[in-house]
């Protein structure tokens, strides 16, 4: 007798979803996304904000996309994400439907209900694509945990809302958290 196996879901699956629900598509199996929070709506804004002036400010040729976004990390069809921020400096990686391979860095903001979906989850995707810098912001916590990857693995260094942090993929930007009053 055969054993039940879950249903896989494709990028095709996952383009057909309403578009009044929030979903990300991982490893063939949906996770949904609940409305975010105004402190995580707070946060997402100002670090889009930041990281879009620093860009533009110097001419830059990476591109910033606050959720919902849709990113492909693989080549496969069974992983689509939506980061709460993308930075993307390869322009072949952009598509019409979004960004298709590793965005450079990525920032994601916990939800207070699935904080392993942040911590533990993504951040083994995000290894496994290659991603440069991944940034885990817990708005409860009050913490940020700054991600490197570094010859295959990633070097972690932990941070509070009271530190200025610097981008590791730019050599001079830095943001404050202090600037958040949280």
């Amino acid at each position: 007798m055969a054993l039940a196996q879950p249903n896989i879901f494709t990028e095709e699956d996952y383009y057909r979803l309403p578009e009044d629900m929030r979903a990300e598509l991982i490893d063939g199996q949906f996770y949904g996304m609940s409305a975010p929070s105004r402190t995580h709506q707070r946060i997402l804004g100002y670090l889009y904000r930041i990281i879009g002036n620093h860009i533009a400010s110097r001419n830059g040729s990476c591109e910033v996309y606050p959720a919902p976004f849709a990113v492909k990390l693989f080549e496969d069809d069974k992983t689509i994400v939506e980061p709460d921020i993308s930075v993307i400096c390869d322009q072949d990686k952009l598509t019409d439907k979004g960004c298709t391979g590793a965005p450079d860095w990525i920032i994601e903001i916990v939800s207070p209900g699935n904080p392993a979906h942040d911590y533990v989850r993504k951040l083994n995707l995000y290894l496994d694509a290659g991603v440069r810098e991944y940034w885990i912001v817990d708005p409860i916590q009050k913490s940020i945990h700054v991600y490197h990857l570094v010859e295959e693995q990633f070097k972690m260094t932990s941070y509070t809302f009271q530190d200025e942090i610097k981008a590791g993929i730019y050599d001079d930007l830095c943001i404050d958290f202090k600037e958040l009053g949280l």
